[in-house]
């Protein structure tokens, strides 16, 4: 029978960006891949990254700003990008984003490796 995810659960990060988890390890107990809302504000960054997933993301809207090791790429609403496993990003929002992150296997702090 398929689950029904009855309603995102909100994920604690520093600052004010807000991470609802649809479906992943926290909220439907799924390790093999996650789906989440992110709400960010203008100003929101967050420590670079070289993840064992791939996070494909979708802008809904405003901007990301993705930092690569090749420079940097600006995602607008509309826009996707891919990360490959492995890749170092640093995701950023200068003027505020709403976008959704599809990360396969699931996203886990023990395989994001953020910067120190």
């Amino acid at each position: 029978m398929p689950k029904l995810i009855p309603a995102p659960t909100l994920i604690p990060v520093p600052g004010n960006k807000i991470i609802e988890e649809f479906i992943g390890g926290v909220n439907s107990g799924d390790a093999q891949v996650s789906i989440a809302r992110m709400n960010s504000p203008a100003g929101w960054s967050e420590p670079g990254q070289r993840p064992d997933f791939e996070e494909y993301t979708v802008v809904l809207k405003g901007t990301l700003r993705v930092e690569h090791e090749g420079g940097a790429q600006e995602v607008k609403a509309g826009q996707a990008i891919i990360a490959r496993r492995g890749e170092w990003v640093r995701y950023s929002t200068p003027e505020g984003a709403e976008y959704v992150a599809v990360c396969l296997p699931a996203f886990s702090p023990d395989t994001v490796h953020r910067d120190e």
